[in-house]
């Protein structure tokens, strides 16, 4: 775990979570992307940087199948895309920005989310409307690492997420300023326990803590590649072991330059051939094939004194 002074957070271990299929059936997300952000001194909260994405973008990841995904805060350039609402009025609190996004959906199960969660991956998402959907409550919601509910990671029925906040507008005369336990508290909840996905940036020392478990849990190639899909809008997923054994080849088989090339060379080619997964590994296995083929030609001319050995048919 990440020490540090006295105000700083632990982050207990982290794996990078991979991504999978969509559930049976769709579910569609709001984000709450608004707030103050006081603890960050009014930055922008959303923006941060943690292993070089977005906070934003990171927890935009995390729920990628979904149908819908509403982001509550004001626009801007998004690693995917979004449909922006807004509370009204500006500023009007974590009710006020769900009815807004809400609003937007229309699946039968809502996942919401903060967008300052660095470590929120596709499986607990999975995880949380798969504990919704055999469960029969009304929403499953994420606890940390001190057992408190997190209901900004959670999957909800929309059903009664809406029903409860038509009772809260009722009885209050809108939903401004309402804190969001007065909405959760009328629900049936069931919890899922993940200290890790839960944990949540509200201060600087919270991002150094993020930052730093990135970099230290030796995933930092993971990190790195998510970062250029997400900078290059890309959406492939590939066999970094494959890869990353064509570029030992290409270096020990020809020369150390010819790995960054050859593998630069490999993504050209699936690119050509119409991109894909299935692109890249028919490239890289021809590649790889070259590559030994060139370890070959070079341990057969070490072993006649230094002189390739003609292999044509027709020498003699």
């Amino acid at each position: 775990m990440i020490g540090g002074g006295p105000h700083t957070r632990r982050v207990t271990a982290y794996e990078p979570q991979p991504s999978g299929p969509p559930g049976a059936d769709g579910y569609d997300a709001v984000v709450l992307a608004g707030g103050a952000a006081r603890r960050l001194g009014g930055a922008d909260k959303p923006a941060v940087r943690v292993g070089g994405r977005a906070l934003l973008d990171r927890v935009l990841a995390a729920c990628a199948d979904a149908g819908t995904t509403v982001a509550v805060a004001g626009s801007r350039p998004t690693a995917r895309p979004v449909t922006w609402a807004h509370e009204d009025p500006p500023g009007g609190g974590p009710v006020a920005a769900l009815d807004a996004g809400l609003r937007h959906t229309g699946a039968e199960h809502v996942v919401v989310l903060s967008a300052d969660l660095p470590f929120l991956g596709p499986a607990t998402v999975r995880r949380l409307l798969d504990t919704l959907r055999t469960s029969g409550a009304e929403g499953a919601l994420l606890t940390d690492t001190g057992g408190r509910d997190q209901p900004l990671v959670a999957a909800y029925r929309a059903s009664a997420l809406r029903r409860e906040l038509d009772a809260l507008a009722l009885e209050h005369g809108g939903l401004t300023g309402l804190p969001l336990r007065r909405l959760t508290a009328a629900l049936e909840l069931t919890r899922v326990s993940d200290p890790v996905a839960s944990f949540d940036c509200d201060t600087w020392d919270d991002i150094a803590a993020a930052r730093a478990r990135i970099r230290e849990h030796g995933h930092v190639l993971d990190e790195w590649i998510s970062a250029a899909k997400d900078e290059l809008g890309i959406d492939l997923d590939v066999d970094t072991d494959l890869l990353l054994d064509l570029a030992r080849d290409a270096a020990h088989s020809v020369a150390r330059p010819a790995a960054p090339l050859t593998t630069f060379l490999v993504g050209y080619a699936a690119g050509r051939a119409g991109g894909g997964p299935e692109a890249v590994a028919e490239a890289t296995r021809k590649a790889v094939a070259l590559a030994l083929r060139w370890a070959d030609e070079a341990a057969t001319a070490d072993g006649t004194g230094g002189k390739a050995t003609d292999s044509r048919p027709d020498a003699g």
